[in-house]
């Protein structure tokens, strides 16, 4: 049997956290399946983030990650801003920011994908973190979204 590399491990954490069959349970995607825009948009407090910004923090720091980790320009995000969108937004769609987080997702991967095993261990220019703590991290705050997504769903329906 062969013996999984450190970034085949890596990669399948990724895959897991955001949309492959998962031992914690529902992933970052399926959190966010058979969703309408009334329900992505609920805040539980009027000073709570909702479901919908969850999803575009999570696809802002996809492309965060994907930048530091290509050497890449600030500013490339497809909104202005960072780290939290306000939503809903005029001109945007559930769906469209779905598809975004999908690309971002996606995009991400590739780069992660295409690491030299020898660069895992490297400090990225600007941080304190290794390639490989960038990855698990990312990997980690899908998760993390996940549950919190899993948690506003469920406290909209008995609100």
């Amino acid at each position: 049997m062969k013996r999984a590399s450190e970034l085949d491990s890596l990669l399948a954490s990724y895959d897991e956290a955001y949309d492959r069959a998962a031992w914690h349970g529902p992933n970052l995607k399926a959190s966010l399946r058979r969703l309408t825009e009334d329900e992505a948009a609920w805040r539980p407090s009027p000073r709570r983030h909702n479901v919908w910004e969850l999803a575009m923090h999570a696809a802002y720091w996809k492309y965060a990650v994907r930048r530091r980790l290509t050497g890449g320009k600030r500013g490339g995000f497809s909104e202005r801003g960072s780290n939290w969108f306000a939503r809903p937004a005029p001109g945007r769609s559930l769906r469209e920011d779905l598809r975004l987080l999908e690309n971002e997702h996606r995009l991400l991967r590739g780069v992660i994908a295409g690491l030299p095993a020898s660069r895992l261990s490297r400090t990225l220019p600007g941080t304190r973190h290794t390639v490989r703590r960038m990855v698990w991290g990312v990997a980690a705050h899908d998760i993390y979204h996940a549950g919190q997504i899993r948690l506003l769903r469920s406290l909209r329906r008995t609100a």
